[in-house]
């Protein structure tokens, strides 16, 4: 276990010397940039060990994953988050147990956390997912629905929308992920113009192992990084 933590600390301070760099590089501090740690393909140990090299936040991508954690004893003071999809069946049983949903991708699923909020006296912090690559098998508003449902927001008093996010085209390199990247933030700016007040779209939450750095000079504020962490680590 000791092996396992040193090398899972290690991996941490690695992946945010890079986030540093590229905050740096695009004239900002790492304190800008929020680290989630998706843990998906790994067990309690393994998530634990994330605990212990500091990394608080969590992500899950699949809802039933989280739950089994979010049961562990040894994860007990973790902030999880879903960033993944999210069937309007599993929300009950999700909202309690989240401090972030990254992957709000209707309105359908919109209202239903609000009325699952509303029913447990909370206020269920969102973000909107935007399918910026025009990737058929990836979920996501387009910048229409984004609109739509950016105008009907206020209406849903027991979520807060805190900011969009996204996934780079899976085909591509760099330069298509920082096309896709930038749309997400000039599609945030342009938004933001009309915005209800009730609303912020300060987050942007995009990158991964393979992108990060990408994003972050592209204007992300939240980064979601898995494989990284565990380099070196046995599945």
């Amino acid at each position: 276990m000791l092996d396992l933590v040193q090398q899972i600390s290690d991996n941490v301070a690695c992946v945010q010397q890079r986030i540093a760099k590229a905050a740096e590089g695009a004239g900002r501090t790492a304190e800008d940039v929020q680290l989630v740690a998706v843990s998906k393909y790994f067990g309690i140990a393994e998530s634990a060990a994330l605990l212990a090299a500091g990394c608080q936040q969590l992500g899950e991508s699949r809802p039933q994953q989280l739950w089994d954690k979010a049961a562990a004893i040894e994860l007990a003071n973790t902030n999880w988050h879903l960033i993944g999809h999210l069937q309007r069946n599993k929300v009950r049983r999700t909202l309690p147990l989240v401090s972030l949903i990254h992957s709000v991708d209707s309105l359908r699923l919109l209202k239903t956390i609000d009325q699952t909020a509303k029913q447990i006296d909370r206020k269920m912090r969102v973000l909107l997912e935007v399918n910026c690559s025009g990737d058929v098998e990836k979920h996501g508003l387009t910048f229409d629905e984004l609109k739509r449902l950016l105008d009907e927001a206020p209406e849903y008093d027991h979520v807060e929308i805190r900011g969009l996010m996204t996934m780079a085209a899976r085909q591509g390199g760099e330069t298509v992920a920082t096309e896709n990247f930038s749309k997400l933030r000039l599609l945030r700016d342009e938004a933001a113009k009309d915005c209800p007040p009730e609303v912020s779209l300060n987050e942007l939450s995009m990158g991964m192992s393979h992108d990060f750095e990408t994003a972050i000079y592209e204007g992300a504020t939240i980064v979601r990084i898995g494989s990284l962490l565990f380099d070196g680590i046995a599945r």
